[in-house]
């Protein structure tokens, strides 16, 4: 029956056994050498020490902060004043380091207190655990160093997202690149993403937008903002220690140059080889919204799918990504929710507060809380403790409804086993309960997969009571 208790109750929405289309694909992808870093790029032990040493103040900040109380996302006035003074530090560098140990995953909140993230405790003896969090910290960039609070929002917006391009052209140039050059190339990206809005920009007769009145009077978004913004930018990026910003060398004069640091040459290789990975598949699934993406990723094995997730997000700015996963999510498709917030596993940090919100919403609630149980480290084997065990029987119902849309039929009944209740009845009695839309259809999927004749008929029972909204 259904007596044993479930470990992995995410029900394996990317199947541990593809069927042999699914086999071909992964094996195409597979096939492509690994590729090398550029030449000159440091091993990864030597990038790893770096990293720890570009976070050895967040690091401390969170063994601090793993001994005192704190508050959800924000560090009290009373708080950093006593970390200022344990930690020598101005109050300043303390919400710094604070903020920075929140973004790379080294200190996490639970119940307003404070402790050490599961990132920290390997922080010393796994250097690709301190790369991925000094990636997420990169990802973060404009997290860490506000835009001017005088900026619009929308160019603040523009200029986020133009970013990756700059990044890509400063690592392609293997070199310093002119800050006036990169001012060109934000103009053009900028100018991109206005017409992809269809926005025709406003001419006044008369006005000269190129050279406001005393250099103070530019509009909202004009040349005068987009300098700033992209200084805001350069000064973000280095200080989370992904490029320097020097004068000019030689002919150059005190043209101002920036250039990527060791760690940000190879963190943004890293993101180019995802997008070019992904633009070989087959489904071209980089270029793809979430929903075709996540159908794309369906039938890879973890490790394909996962490097998918991680490409389709190196190519779009993350909050946008995370809004439009869960977007997703929001659908009818069982199969693309369990999908989506797998994908939001690859996101990490970055994605708590949107996931943290999504638990208000009833057809996400048992992914979001699974996904923040394993994020503040629990055992996935073990995460399931974190559903009440009418959540664990609406994420049953809900997986169900995504194996009998797009999975097997043995599938479907080897499902049954992993229900919490211990007997088919009492699953029955908890799946009518529940209320979840699709009770009618899984019941009457699963009655047709199960080969015992009497378990089916009682599964067909309970699916007509559904339908006719008996007891």
């Amino acid at each position: 029956m259904t007596s044993r208790t479930p470990r992995d109750s995410r029900l394996r929405l990317v199947r541990q056994r593809p069927m042999a289309t699914d086999r071909r694909t992964a094996s195409h992808r597979g096939s492509r050498p690994a590729p090398r870093p550029p030449e000159g790029t440091p091993p990864p032990a030597e990038l790893a020490r770096q990293a720890r040493s570009g976070l050895a103040g967040a690091v401390e900040m969170a063994h601090w902060a793993a001994a005192q109380h704190g508050a959800p996302g924000v560090l009290s006035d009373k708080a950093a004043a006593r970390a200022a003074e344990a930690l020598r530090l101005t109050p300043e560098e303390v919400r710094a380091d604070w903020d920075r140990a929140r973004l790379v995953g080294l200190v996490e909140i639970h119940g307003g207190a404070a402790r050490l993230g599961w990132r920290l405790k390997a922080w010393h003896r796994d250097d690709s655990a301190v790369l991925r969090g000094w990636v997420a910290l990169l990802d973060a960039w404009s997290l860490v160093s506000p835009a001017p609070a005088t900026a619009e929002p929308t160019a603040v917006a523009e200029v986020v997202e133009a970013v990756p391009q700059l990044l890509s052209l400063l690592q392609l140039s293997a070199g310093p690149v002119q800050v006036a050059a990169l001012l060109d190339m934000l103009r053009q990206r900028v100018a991109e993403l206005r017409t992809e809005r269809c926005e025709v920009p406003q001419r006044h007769e008369g006005a000269r937008t190129a050279e406001p009145a005393g250099g103070t009077g530019a509009a909202p978004g004009g040349e005068d903002s987009l300098e700033r913004l992209l200084d805001w930018a350069l000064d973000a990026l280095a200080s989370v220690g992904a490029l320097t910003v020097r004068p000019g060398d030689g002919a150059a004069g005190g043209i101002r140059e920036a250039v990527l640091t060791a760690l940000g040459n190879w963190a943004v290789w890293v993101k180019l080889e995802q997008i070019c990975v992904a633009a070989q598949s087959p489904a071209g699934n980089i270029e793809q919204p979430a929903p075709d993406m996540l159908r794309g990723c369906a039938g890879l094995t973890p490790g394909p799918a996962r490097a998918e997730y991680r490409a389709w997000l190196a190519a779009r700015p993350v909050g946008s990504a995370v809004v439009e996963l869960l977007d997703a999510a929001r659908g009818d498709d069982a199969l693309l929710r369990g999908l989506a917030f797998e994908a939001l596993r690859v996101v990490g940090a970055p994605a708590e507060p949107t996931v943290r919100a999504a638990v208000e919403e009833s057809c996400l609630r048992p992914y979001a809380l699974l996904w923040l149980a394993e994020h503040e480290g629990a055992d996935p084997e073990d995460a399931l403790d974190a559903l009440t065990r009418e959540e664990a029987t609406w994420l049953w119902v809900d997986t169900a409804a995504a194996i009998s849309d797009h999975g097997e039929s043995a599938l479907l009944v080897r499902h049954l086993e992993s229900a919490v209740q211990g007997t088919v009845p009492a699953l029955l009695d908890e799946v009518r309960a529940v209320g979840h839309p699709r009770t009618v259809q899984v019941l009457v999927a699963l009655a047709a997969a199960h080969p015992d004749p009497a378990l089916a008929k009682a599964v067909r029972r309970a699916a007509f009571q559904v339908h006719i909204g008996g007891a």
